[in-house]
C-alpha cells in the first residue's frame, strides 16, 4: 500500500512539473497562434461544391443525351491547304464579277463623253442632287433670296432650280438606306460650284451611265455602291439615295478618297517643300498649311511622302524622318500635319539647297529601291522664288529628254507676288503645274490640279486601265471628323463636370472622387468593339476613265503688254483624265464569302494586302468608345494580330513570324504552325493554344488570303454519312421542316446558308424556311457557285463549247445560291436535336422542378457546330425571369462564336468532364438580376479521332450559386477574419462576400494575395499587346499661325476679364445654395457599388489645396475649382499598350493544391473545384497586407524610351517592313512633252492706296 502511495505521489510531482512548464512557456505558444483556416474542412467546401454544380448541369443540360445524338456522324480530317484554295477561287470569283461591272462603265462613261463632246452647258439642267431631292410629301423649299449685292458679285443673276421628287425604299443589302434602283444621284463637294460650266455639263452627260448601272445591277444583283467619280468633284451613285445628313460636316469629296487617288494616278513618291522665309507670315502661313495638309489628303499607302522646310537651312518637320520618304498611311500622315502645325517661318529661303536636297532623296531612294519606285515629284510652296534653279534641273532632272523623272509643282501664295514667272517656269519645264493661290477657299480645287496632270501617262496609253483595289476603309466618313467627335466628347465631360460642380462642389474636389470620375472616363475610352454596325467598312475596286480626244480648245488669259490681258481662244494637244468607275465591295459580303462553318470553333479567315495591312482579321478594332474611328484604323499590320506566344519584348517580332509575312505579302502558298496568344471578351481573357496556318493568294488583286485553326481540336471536324443526305431524305418523305418547329430556336445570323440575290426575308430563319421547303419541292437542284460569271466571260466560254452559237442570258441564271455542305450539317444538326425542343415531360418533371427552385435556372442552350441555336426557359412567377429565353436568343445567336462556346471547348481539354462558368464584368455594379452563365462541349469521337459537335448549358441566378455556398461554408466565411472568394480561370471574381466584388479582377481586390497565386503557380501572367491603342496627348491650342495684336485684341481681352468676373460672381451665388450636400449624398449614394482600382496617394500640391491648416484649405478649393475641373484638352494619338492578362496553370496535380495554411507566411488555402473552371480560395484576413498593391488588367502604356522629339510613328520608322509594290505602274510617256498645259500666269497689279499706306506707317514707326 505503501509503495503505491509513493508512486502515486511521484506521478503527481511530474504532472505538476509538466504544468509549471507549459505554464512558463505559454507566452511563446501564444506567438504563434493556431492555424486560422482547415485545409481538410475548405476540401470538402470545394468537393461538393463542384458536386453540386456539375449534377446541375448535367441534369439541366442533358449532355450525354445530346453526345448519343450525334454517334451517327463521321469525324474526318480538316484539309487547310484544300480549304484557303477553294475559299479564294470563290473570292476571286466574285472580284472578277465586280471588276466585270466597272469595266463596262469605265467603256460607257468615255463612250458617252465622245459622243457628247460638242452639248452646251445647261446651267437650268435639273438632276438628283443626293443633298436637296425630296421625297413625295416632303415639303417643297423656298426659293432663296440673294442678297441685294448678289447679282452684282457673280456677274448673273441667281440660279434656283427645284430639286427633284425620287420614291425611296429601304433595302437590307444597302444596310436598311432608303434607295431608288431606276435612277442615280448626285453629291456634289460644298468646295464646288454645280453650275459651272464644266461641272453641269458633266453631270449632263453622265446621266446616261443610269443604263449600264441598271444593267450591272441586274446582271449581279449581289452589287454593292456603284458610282463615276468625276475630275470636277462631283460624284454619281447607283442606287440614287440621300446624303446622309446626320454628319455635322460634309466633308466629303470623291477625288480625295484612296479608290480615286489610286485609280487617277499611279504610286508616287512626293517631296513637299515649303518655303520658310520671313515674309511666309499671317494669311499666307495659313494657306501654305492648308495646302500641305491637302496634298497630304491625297496619298494612300501606295505613296511615299516627306516634307522640307527651308530657309537658310533645309530641315524635315519631323525629325526623326530626315533624309527618307516613309509611306502615306494614316498615321504617318498624322504625324506630317501636326509637324506642320508648330512650323513658324525664320529667315531667307535658299531655294537652290531645297532642290537639291530633294532631288538628292529621290535619287537614292530610287537607286535602292524603296519608296513608290514609279511617279517621282516635288511640290513647291512659297511666295516667291529669287531666280529658276535652271542649273539644278539640269544636273538631276534633264539628264533624259524627253523624260523628265521629276515632276515640279509649284504654289504660289499671296494677293500680292512678284516674281512668279521663276517659280511658273519650274513647273512648265519639268512637266509639272503651277497655281496662284491667295485665298484658303479655292485651296482644294487648286491642289487637285496636280492629279490630272500626273495621269497624263496613262491617258496618253489609252488602253491600259489598271484594277485597282483600296484598303480597308469606312465608307464615306473622313478621320479628320474622328478629331472633331472627339474634341465633342470633350466639351460633353466639360460640360457635365461643371453643372455637377455647380450643384456638389463640396465632394467634387476630393481625389479619390476626382479619381473616379478619371477611371470612369478611362473606361470608355477602352471600349473597342470588333463588331460594330456604326461604320460600315468596305474595299473598292476602281478604274481610271479617260477623255479619248486628242485636242480641245482652251480660253485662257495672255499677257499682252505689261499691263494688258486679254482673253484668247485657241487648239491645243490634251491628255485629260475624266474621272474615277468603282464600285464598293463590303468587307462582310466578302467574309460571308469565307464559310467560317468549314473552319470551326476558333478558326478565323483574314485577308492581308500587298503592303502587309489587313483588310480585315477578327481582331480588327477600328473604332473606340463605341464610334469615334481611331487615327491610323486601316494601317495594321497582320504581325500586329498575330501574337506569338514567345515572350519577346513589344515590337521585337519573331523572325518566323517576319518570314511567314513576307511569304503572303509575296503572294506565295504555304503553310505553318504557331504558337500564339489569343485573346477575346473584352481583351480581357487570354488563351494560349497552337494554330494552323494556311495562305494563298487571291489571284488578279493585291490581297492574300489567310486560315487559321486550334491544331489541338481544329484538324477534324464532323461530317455527314451519304443516308443522312438532304436529298435522300426528301426521297423517303421527310419533312425538313419539321426538325425547325416552333419558334425556340435560331441560325447564325451572318453566316450563308442560303441567300436570295432578289428577295429579302424579315429574319433569317424565314429564308431558311422558305428554301427547306423548295428543296422537297421537284426540280430543285443546288448551284454551282456563289458568284455568277461575267457576262463577257460566259458568252466566250459557251461559244466555243456550244454548237447552237446562243449563250443563256444572265436573267436565267438561279437567283439564289445556298453552301450544300454547311444546310447539310445543319438539317443534320437539326434533326439530331430535335428531340431538345420537345421538353413537356422534362418541363414537367419533378426533379427539374425542384432544380429550378434551389438555384434559379432560366435558361438552358444548345448550340451547334453549323450555327443552330436551341433554348428553353424555365418560366416562374417573375415577370423578370419570364423573359429570360427571349433575352438569351436575343444576344446568343452566333453558336460557335459566342465567348461561352469557345471556352467551353477549350475547356474540354483541360477537365472533359467540366463546366465553365463565368459572370459579366460589371456583374457588381449591376442593379438588376446577375446571371450566372455556364457551359460544357460536347465531343464526338470516332476512329481515334475527335471533334467539337455542340456546346450545351445554362444559365442561373447569382444570388442561388451564393445561397448555395453559404449553405455549404456555414458561417465560416461570413466573420470578419475570413475572406472567401471563387475565381474563375482567369482570375475574375465569381463569388465574394462583398457582392460588389463579383466580375472584378482579384488583383483588384487583394493584390498581395494575387500576387502570392503567381508566385505559387496557381496563375500564369501573359503579356499581350495592343498595337491599336489610342492615347490622348496635350493639345496646345496655342501653337496656330501668329495672332496681330491690335487694339481690338486687348479690348477683347478685357471683355473677357469682365465676363470671367461675372460668372465667378454667379459661381459664388450658387455654391452657398442650401441642401447641396445632402442632395449630393443622395444622387451618390453607396461609394462601393461602383468601386474602381484604390486611388493613388493625392498630389502634394492639391493635398495642400484640400487638407490645408488653419482653416484655408475650402477657401483654395474655391480659389483653384477651375484648375481641378478644367479639362486638359487632349488629341488623339496611336499608341501601343499592354495588358497583363492571367491564367490558371492547368497542370495536373498542382502541389499548391495540397499546400495547407501556414500562419501568415501562408495565409490562404486554394483548392480547384471539380469538374469547373473554377478555384475556391480561403484568405486569412488576420494577417497583414500591403493594401497598396494592385494588380490590374487595364491597358498599361508600352514607354519604348524616345527622346523628346520622337514619337511611335519614328519608332516604327525606324522598323519598317518588307511590302510589296503595285503591279501598275505607268509613269511616262514620249508624247507627254507635246502638251504644254502647266497652270495660268498670274496678273500683278500695284495697290497705290496699300503702299502710300506702308510708307505713312513706316515713317511714322
Amino acid at each position: 500500500m505503501a509503495w503505491l502511495l509513493t508512486r502515486f505521489l511521484a506521478c503527481w510531482r511530474l504532472c505538476l512539473g509538466l504544468l509549471s512548464v507549459l505554464v512558463c512557456l505559454a507566452p511563446c505558444v501564444n506567438l504563434q497562434p493556431a492555424e486560422n483556416i482547415n485545409y481538410n474542412l475548405v476540401h470538402s467546401w470545394a468537393d461538393k461544391l463542384g458536386t453540386e454544380l456539375f449534377h446541375l448541369g448535367d441534369f439541366i443540360t442533358r449532355r450525354k443525351e445530346v453526345q448519343n445524338h450525334f454517334k451517327d456522324a463521321k469525324v474526318v480530317s480538316r484539309n487547310g491547304a484544300s480549304i484557303v484554295d477553294s475559299m479564294a477561287k470563290e473570292i476571286e470569283m466574285m472580284m472578277d464579277l465586280k471588276v466585270s461591272a466597272v469595266r463596262r462603265i469605265m467603256d460607257t462613261a468615255e463612250n458617252t463623253a465622245l459622243s457628247h463632246q460638242n452639248d452646251m452647258a445647261d446651267k437650268m439642267f435639273s438632276y438628283y442632287n443626293a443633298k436637296e431631292m425630296l421625297e413625295p410629301g416632303d415639303p417643297i423649299p423656298p426659293i432663296p433670296t440673294p442678297a441685294p449685292d448678289m447679282d452684282k458679285d457673280i456677274g448673273e443673276p441667281l440660279i434656283y432650280v427645284q430639286p427633284k421628287v425620287v420614291v425611296l425604299e429601304p433595302r437590307p443589302e444597302f444596310h436598311n438606306t432608303p434607295v431608288n434602283f431606276s435612277v442615280s444621284s448626285v453629291h456634289v463637294p460644298v468646295n464646288v460650284f454645280d453650275r459651272a460650266p464644266d461641272v453641269i455639263k458633266a453631270i449632263q452627260w453622265s446621266e446616261n451611265l443610269d443604263q449600264i448601272f441598271r444593267d450591272n445591277y441586274k446582271n449581279d444583283p449581289t452589287l454593292s455602291w456603284q458610282f463615276f467619280g468625276s475630275s470636277t468633284g462631283f460624284m454619281r451613285q447607283f442606287p440614287a439615295s440621300k446624303w446622309n445628313k446626320d454628319v455635322p460636316v460634309d466633308l466629303y469629296d470623291c477625288r480625295l478618297r484612296s479608290w480615286y487617288m489610286e485609280a487617277a494616278t499611279s504610286p508616287k513618291d512626293i517631296i513637299i517643300l515649303m518655303d520658310g522665309s520671313g515674309s511666309m507670315l499671317g494669311q499666307r502661313l495659313d494657306i501654305a498649311k492648308h495646302v500641305v495638309n491637302t496634298i497630304l489628303d491625297t496619298l494612300g499607302t501606295n505613296d511615299f511622302v516627306n516634307i522640307f522646310t527651308f530657309d537658310k537651312e533645309v530641315s524635315p518637320v519631323v525629325g526623326c524622318f530626315e533624309e527618307t520618304l516613309i509611306q502615306a498611311n494614316l498615321g504617318n500622315i498624322r504625324e506630317l500635319k501636326e509637324g506642320i502645325e508648330s512650323f513658324k517661318p525664320k529667315s531667307i529661303a535658299n531655294y537652290t539647297a531645297a532642290l537639291t536636297k530633294a532631288f538628292e532623296i529621290l535619287e537614292d531612294t530610287k537607286s535602292t529601291s524603296r519608296g513608290a519606285q514609279c511617279n517621282q515629284a516635288i511640290m513647291i510652296i512659297g511666295d516667291g522664288a529669287p531666280e529658276n534653279n535652271r542649273e539644278v534641273f539640269e544636273l538631276h532632272n534633264w539628264r533624259d529628254p524627253p523624260y523628265k523623272p521629276v515632276r515640279v509643282f509649284t504654289y504660289l501664295i499671296g494677293k500680292e507676288v512678284a516674281n512668279w514667272d521663276d517659280i511658273r517656269w519650274m513647273a512648265c519645264e519639268n512637266q509639272g503645274y503651277y497655281v496662284h493661290l491667295s485665298d484658303t477657299a479655292e485651296v482644294r480645287e487648286m491642289v487637285l490640279n496636280y492629279i490630272p496632270v500626273m495621269a497624263r501617262p496613262l491617258v496618253l496609253g489609252r488602253h491600259d486601265h489598271p484594277v485597282i483595289w483600296s484598303q480597308v476603309y469606312a465608307d464615306i466618313e473622313d478621320t479628320k471628323l474622328s478629331d472633331y467627335l472627339w474634341d465633342i466628347n470633350q466639351c460633353e465631360y466639360q460640360k457635365a463636370d461643371v453643372l455637377e460642380y455647380w450643384q456638389v462642389h463640396d465632394r467634387m474636389l476630393e481625389p479619390s472622387e476626382m479619381h473616379r470620375r478619371k477611371y470612369r472616363r478611362m473606361k470608355e475610352t477602352w471600349n473597342q468593339p470588333v463588331d460594330s454596325n456604326v461604320y460600315q467598312f468596305m474595299t473598292t475596286v476602281s478604274m481610271p476613265i479617260y477623255d479619248r480626244r486628242e485636242n480641245a480648245n482652251i480660253t485662257e488669259e495672255v499677257l499682252i503688254n505689261e499691263a494688258l490681258w486679254e482673253l484668247q481662244t485657241r487648239e491645243t494637244r490634251i491628255a485629260n483624265i475624266l474621272g474615277v468607275a468603282g464600285t464598293d465591295v463590303p468587307i462582310n459580303e466578302i467574309k460571308k464569302l469565307l464559310s467560317p462553318f468549314t473552319l470551326g470553333v476558333n478558326g478565323y479567315a483574314f485577308i492581308v494586302t500587298n503592303n502587309g495591312y489587313i483588310l480585315f482579321h477578327p481582331d480588327f478594332r477600328p473604332i473606340f468608345q463605341g464610334y469615334i474611328l481611331k487615327p491610323s484604323y486601316n494601317s495594321v499590320d497582320m504581325i500586329e494580330v498575330e501574337l506569338l506566344d514567345d515572350d519577346r519584348p513589344a515590337r521585337d517580332f519573331n523572325p518566323v513570324l517576319m518570314t511567314i509575312r513576307d511569304s503572303i505579302i509575296n503572294q506565295s502558298t504555304g503553310s505553318k504552325w504557331m504558337l500564339v496568344k489569343n485573346h477575346f471578351d473584352e481583351m480581357k481573357r487570354v488563351t494560349r493554344i497552337k494554330r494552323q496556318y494556311y495562305w494563298t493568294a487571291i489571284k488578279k488583286t493585291p490581297f492574300t488570303l489567310v486560315i487559321s485553326y486550334p491544331e489541338q481540336y481544329g484538324v477534324s471536324r464532323l461530317d455527314i454519312r451519304t443516308d443522312q443526305e438532304i436529298h435522300r431524305m426528301n426521297v423517303e418523305g421527310t419533312n425538313l421542316r419539321s426538325f425547325f418547329a416552333g419558334k425556340k430556336w435560331k441560325i447564325h445570323p451572318d453566316w450563308l446558308f442560303c441567300k436570295h440575290s432578289n428577295r429579302t426575308f424579315k429574319t433569317p430563319e424565314i429564308e431558311l424556311l422558305y428554301f427547306l421547303e423548295r428543296m422537297s419541292e421537284p426540280g430543285w437542284r443546288w448551284p454551282g457557285s456563289r458568284s455568277a460569271m461575267p457576262p463577257e466571260h460566259a458568252a466566250a466560254m459557251f461559244s466555243n463549247n456550244s454548237s447552237t452559237g446562243r449563250y443563256p442570258s444572265i436573267n436565267e441564271k438561279e437567283s439564289y445560291y445556298c453552301d450544300r455542305q454547311l444546310m447539310q450539317a445543319l438539317v443534320f444538326d437539326a434533326h439530331a436535336t430535335d428531340w431538345y425542343a420537345n421538353t413537356t415531360s422534362f418541363m414537367e418533371d419533378k426533379i427539374t422542378h425542384e432544380f429550378k427552385q434551389r438555384f434559379g435556372v432560366t435558361v438552358a442552350f444548345l448550340a451547334t457546330h453549323s450555327g443552330l441555336t436551341r433554348w428553353h426557359e424555365f418560366h416562374s412567377n417573375n415577370a423578370e425571369e419570364s423573359g429570360a429565353g427571349e433575352t438569351f436568343s436575343k444576344n446568343n445567336t452566333r453558336a460557335i462564336d459566342e465567348i461561352w462556346y469557345k471556352r467551353a471547348v477549350d475547356q474540354h481539354f483541360v477537365r472533359d468532364e467540366s463546366f465553365v462558368y463565368s459572370v459579366p464584368f460589371d456583374a457588381g455594379e449591376s442593379n438588376s438580376e446577375i446571371l450566372v452563365t455556364a457551359s460544357h462541349a460536347v465531343f464526338h469521337s470516332e476512329g481515334g479521332k475527335s471533334a467539337p459537335a455542340a456546346v450545351v448549358g445554362f444559365q442561373f441566378q447569382h444570388s442561388a450559386l451564393y445561397k448555395l455556398f453559404h449553405n455549404i461554408t456555414g458561417n465560416a466565411c461570413a466573420v470578419d477574419d475570413k475572406d472567401c472568394y471563387i475565381l474563375d480561370n482567369n482570375g475574375y471574381v465569381v463569388i465574394s462576400t462583398r457582392v460588389h466584388e463579383t466580375g472584378r479582377f482579384f488583383g483588384e481586390v487583394n493584390g498581395a494575395i494575387m500576387k502570392r497565386l503567381l508566385e505559387e503557380n496557381v496563375y500564369r501572367k501573359v503579356v499581350v499587346y495592343d498595337y491599336q491603342a489610342v492615347c490622348f496627348e496635350s493639345k496646345n491650342d496655342n501653337n496656330a499661325s501668329s495672332m496681330l495684336l491690335s487694339p481690338l485684341f486687348h479690348l477683347l481681352r478685357v471683355g473677357k476679364w469682365l465676363l470671367h468676373t461675372a460668372l465667378w460672381y454667379i459661381v459664388q451665388l450658387l455654391q452657398w445654395a442650401p441642401g447641396v450636400s445632402s442632395h449630393y449624398a443622395d444622387m451618390y449614394g453607396d461609394s462601393n457599388d461602383t468601386e474602381p482600382p484604390p486611388a493613388p496617394p493625392p498630389e502634394p500640391e492639391r493635398h495642400a489645396h484640400g487638407n490645408g491648416n488653419g482653416g484655408h484649405g475650402k477657401k483654395n478649393d474655391d480659389d483653384h475649382w477651375l484648375r481641378y475641373l478644367t479639362l486638359h484638352r487632349t488629341r488623339l494619338k496611336p499608341c501601343d499598350m499592354k495588358r497583363e492578362l492571367y491564367t490558371l496553370f492547368n497542370e495536373k496535380d498542382n502541389v499548391v493544391y495540397n499546400m495547407t495554411a501556414h500562419a501568415c507566411e501562408r495565409p490562404f488555402v486554394v483548392l480547384p473545384i471539380p469538374l469547373s473552371n473554377l478555384i475556391l480560395l480561403v484568405i486569412d484576413q488576420m494577417c497583414p497586407r500591403d493594401a497598396t498593391l494592385v494588380l490590374t488588367v487595364n491597358p498599361q502604356h508600352i514607354d519604348y524610351h524616345l527622346s523628346i522629339n520622337d514619337s511611335l510613328a519614328c519608332f516604327k520608322q525606324a522598323r519598317e517592313f518588307n511590302r510589296v509594290r503595285p503591279q501598275s505602274c505607268i509613269s511616262r510617256h514620249a508624247n507627254e512633252s507635246s502638251i504644254k498645259l502647266c497652270g495660268k500666269a498670274c496678273s500683278v497689279y500695284a495697290n497705290l492706296g496699300l503702299l502710300l499706306l506702308c510708307h505713312i506707317l513706316s515713317r511714322w514707326l
